[in-house]
């Protein structure tokens, strides 16, 4: 009963437009987690244990509002369901995560890590190499390049479709990254794909975020930049981060130049506000020496 109710409810919040990934992982584990435990309806003692098994206090309270979210509508159909209590593991401090900036070695070194992947010969390797070299020379959603068909490159880049902020986007691309793109699809012919998606399994099926999202981890850790779950560190989405800084480093350091490249950047990231590119940008040694010199040429009189 419990596991129909949250299908629909998952079902509902798609057809409103919502992606629901993540929740919907979420969800699906506490229904898992509470057929063990032989139960019907939402118990706020079982969603209190299967939230308290999350490595961090930040991932245990985003069990909980999650599944506190869907027993405060379900409840209201059937009050057998519980609410739990939103602050059972404390109130929400809101902190801005410091996005973790990658060197160009150290993206070198993902890349070759990936590339050694086992098995040694097949699609998976070059798969993982190109999926995380195009988000770092890109700067794109990996949700928008795993949903990469194979009539989304084009000659004049990538058409990135309904994307987050439903809009569809042209991304133009390096000619090396195209160069890269047409070798991976030459190697992608020799597999017995289900669909034209980009990015496939050894199965030839469309890969998954969770998949995606284990394998770099696993990369970051077997080369000392993360510690083991549970642990701060760099994520996937950092990759992004780092496109906006290092394209805002090799920027002219003039007012004018970097007003204009913040505009161009916003809309090749698909951002619908400047505001929302801001949040991208991280201090850099490279950066703060910029702003150093613009500051010293206002206070002696220039207009830089």
């Amino acid at each position: 009963m419990l596991r129909k109710d949250v299908n629909q409810y998952i079902e509902l919040k798609k057809a409103l437009g919502y992606k629901y990934r993540v929740q919907a992982s979420l969800l699906n584990s506490f229904v898992k987690f509470s057929e063990t435990q032989g139960e019907r309806f939402i118990r706020t003692e079982t969603v209190l244990d299967w939230a308290a098994k999350a490595p961090s206090a930040p991932q245990r309270r985003n069990r909980l509002l999650t599944v506190r979210r869907f027993a405060i509508e379900i409840s209201a159909e059937d009050k057998r369901h519980q609410v739990p209590p939103k602050n059972a593991f404390g109130y929400k401090t809101f902190k801005r995560r410091i996005p973790y900036i990658f060197e160009p070695e150290e993206i070198a070194i993902i890349l070759n890590s990936a590339e050694n992947l086992k098995p040694n010969g097949t699609i998976r390797p070059a798969t993982y190499r190109m999926i995380f070299g195009l988000l770092a020379a890109t700067g794109l959603r990996i949700s928008e390049a795993l949903a990469l068909q194979i009539t989304d490159i084009t000659d004049d880049g990538l058409v990135i479709r309904s994307t987050k902020f439903r809009k569809t986007r042209l991304v133009p691309i390096h000619e090396t990254v195209r160069l890269e793109l047409y070798r991976y699809l030459s190697l992608r012919k020799n597999v017995a794909a289900e669909d034209n998606t980009v990015f496939i399994s050894l199965k030839g099926k469309a890969i998954s975020y969770t998949t995606v999202n284990s394998i770099f981890l696993s990369i970051l850790r077997s080369i000392g930049l993360r510690k083991g779950p549970g642990y701060p560190g760099p994520i996937m989405h950092d990759l992004r981060h780092t496109f906006s800084v290092r394209s805002l480093e090799n920027c002219m350091n003039d007012k004018l130049s970097v007003s204009q490249h913040i505009v161009s950047l916003s809309t090749y990231l698909g951002h619908t506000h400047v505001s929302d590119t801001y949040w991208y940008l991280q201090a850099t040694p490279t950066l703060m020496n910029d702003i150093a010199k613009a500051n010293e040429v206002f206070f002696k009189g220039g207009k830089k």
